[in-house]
């Protein structure tokens, strides 16, 4: 009986020691971005009666690692990349395609892990920074191309929990806002469409270890 409760205790030490000073967490995700998306128009926009922009959702895979600079403070870096349909609304035209563009926006944030120590239940928090590429665009509208800016900044917020299945592997839990925005402009003069805002929801899950 001594040696099993010996034993019990060993496992529960190494479990607990999971996610500590030092180590790097590697997460592997599927995860749906669904964009909350808000339209102000541009000269061309306001010129085709745009009353808003639409970005439909997507479900992609995404990989993500995590420096634990002390056992409850770690910094994540985000890696995934995304693809969505556009549609405009036009008080004139009605509902038009717009095509597809691809998002990819690396983020940072830096977590506070509220029991790293936990056999059971591991919740964290987090905010940073994300800077999304806008590429592979292939909007149009009325046979006209359209150019969307490649580069944004924008804040991210991050909730989320590991939930340890072995000693060297946990369920992941994880809900992500990301704000990012992109400006529209005719590809053949530069004219102002209007600027979109995709803000999106980011929820996934996932399986993760340690080394």
């Amino acid at each position: 009986m001594k040696k099993l409760a010996l034993a019990a205790a060993i496992g529960l030490i190494s479990a607990s020691a999971f996610a500590a000073q030092g180590d790097i967490i590697a997460r592997f995700r599927v995860i749906n971005v669904n964009p909350s998306s808000s339209w102000s128009n541009g000269t061309v926009g306001s010129a085709l009666n745009l009353t808003g922009v639409d970005a439909n959702d997507d479900t992609v895979p995404e990989l993500d690692f995590t420096y634990m600079i002390t056992n409850n403070i770690g910094a994540e870096l985000i890696l995934g990349t995304s693809r969505h349909s556009v549609t405009a609304h036009s008080s004139t035209l009605g509902d038009v395609s717009l095509g597809k563009v691809s998002a990819l926006p690396p983020t940072v944030t830096l977590q506070y892990h509220f029991s790293p120590d936990s056999t059971v239940f591991r919740p964290y928090v987090g905010a940073g920074i994300n800077y999304t590429r806008f590429y592979n665009n292939g909007l149009s509208a009325a046979g006209t191309d359209l150019n969307v800016k490649k580069n944004s900044y924008g804040p991210a917020l991050q909730i989320g929990a590991d939930f340890p299945i072995s000693k060297s592997f946990f369920v992941n839990v994880d809900v992500k806002k990301i704000w990012m925005k992109t400006d529209v402009t005719t590809q053949s003069t530069g004219a102002s469409v209007g600027t979109l805002k995709i803000d999106p929801l980011v929820v996934g899950l996932g399986i993760g270890t340690k080394f």
